[in-house]
């Protein structure tokens, strides 16, 4: 049976191989999801610790993991 990755995974593992990378460039790299449903996760996942989400100017955000 095959491992059906959610949304959380995908994006934890995509900031993982490019860590400091821009929301926007999140989303490019998941064109199976739309712009609202990465927003939606990595809100989720910064207010629960998983993801960090760092503001750098007028609508532009960096994303880590905890520890890197």
């Amino acid at each position: 049976m095959a491992h059906v990755q959610t949304v959380a995974d995908r994006i934890i593992e995509e900031v993982s191989h490019s860590p400091g990378c821009l929301l926007d460039e999140l989303v490019l790299a998941c064109p199976d999801l739309t712009w609202n449903q990465v927003f939606s996760e990595v809100d989720h996942l910064s207010r629960t610790g998983a993801l960090h989400l760092k503001r750098q100017g007028a609508g532009t955000y960096f994303l880590s993991l905890p520890g890197r």
